[in-house]
């Protein structure tokens, strides 16, 4: 199974879709969610490229390292605009990001 060798990236854009579709509900559920608009669009687009990361991965695409790479640029601007709201939501799903993009870095590396 050729999917194996990506368990850490596949966890880590798992966890982050889950983080990130959290935090979009959460969001639409603050007193200003106008401000909150950037946030919640960015989260619904690193939840679908992250659900994208893990089927191309689990097939053994071969375009999986590109769409990890693209992954990884969408996680760290999601991680990067979650980190400046102060919810917990906000920066639990700025972890997973950071982690995530880390994790896709690596995988869009890979010989």
């Amino acid at each position: 199974m050729p999917h194996q060798q990506y368990n850490a990236c596949i966890e880590a854009c798992n966890a982050c879709a889950v983080a990130c579709n959290h935090c979009a509900t959460s969001c639409l559920h603050e007193t200003d969610v106008k401000m909150m608009a950037k946030c919640i669009a960015l989260d619904i687009d690193c939840a679908q490229i992250c659900a994208l990361a893990v089927a191309a991965m689990a097939r053994g695409s071969a375009h999986a390292k590109a769409i990890c790479a693209l992954c990884a640029d969408t996680c760290q601007s999601c991680g990067d605009e979650c980190a400046k709201h102060e919810m917990a939501h906000c920066q639990e799903c700025a972890k997973a990001c950071h982690q995530c993009a880390q994790e896709c870095r690596k995988m869009a590396s890979m010989a």
